[in-house]
């Protein structure tokens, strides 16, 4: 593997370790040339679901667009990587289980909210203001209304 700091071909890895549920490798890398430390996941790469935008467009799904959408949401909030790493695993899980060749981009920004509710309120709020494109103070009223409700009655009608 590359070293992301300097370039270099190649890297030592210092340690590996498995995911709990067995799917990721996580190992920590060293660059012989700088000395620089880093952590790599490796996964199965499996095929993802085109995305429906809401203009009837299609466009490939795109890991890095997901990562920067909860990494936007997450900034500045006290979320550890390997836990966002985490929660972006369970969403493209989600996406390949369905054996769809594609999916609405809303079902990708529900997944992410319900992702975000659980690690981080304050994320969840951001990324919600966004998505459900807020017009006024009384929309996030209700959005932060809505987290505080017990989990019993917030989660009526879910079926997820």
């Amino acid at each position: 593997m590359r070293c992301p700091f300097c370039g270099h071909g190649e890297t030592q890895v210092l340690e590996t370790r498995v995911s709990d549920d067995g799917d990721v490798l996580r190992r920590r890398r060293q660059c012989p040339e700088c000395a620089k430390r880093f952590t790599t996941y490796e996964r199965a790469e499996l095929s993802m679901p085109a995305v429906v935008k809401k203009n009837g467009s299609r466009v490939e799904y795109s890991p890095e667009k997901l990562r920067a959408s909860i990494g936007l949401a997450l900034r500045k909030r006290p979320v550890a990587a390997e836990v966002i790493e985490q929660a972006i695993m369970r969403i493209e899980s989600k996406l390949v289980s369905t054996g769809e060749k594609e999916v609405a981009s809303e079902r990708i920004g529900e997944l992410i909210m319900r992702e975000l509710k659980k690690l981080d309120k304050v994320a969840y709020i951001r990324f919600a203001s966004v998505y459900k494109s807020f017009e006024d103070v009384d929309e996030f009223a209700d959005a932060v209304m809505e987290l505080q409700r017990p989990p019993l009655l917030a989660s009526k009608g879910n079926s997820e």
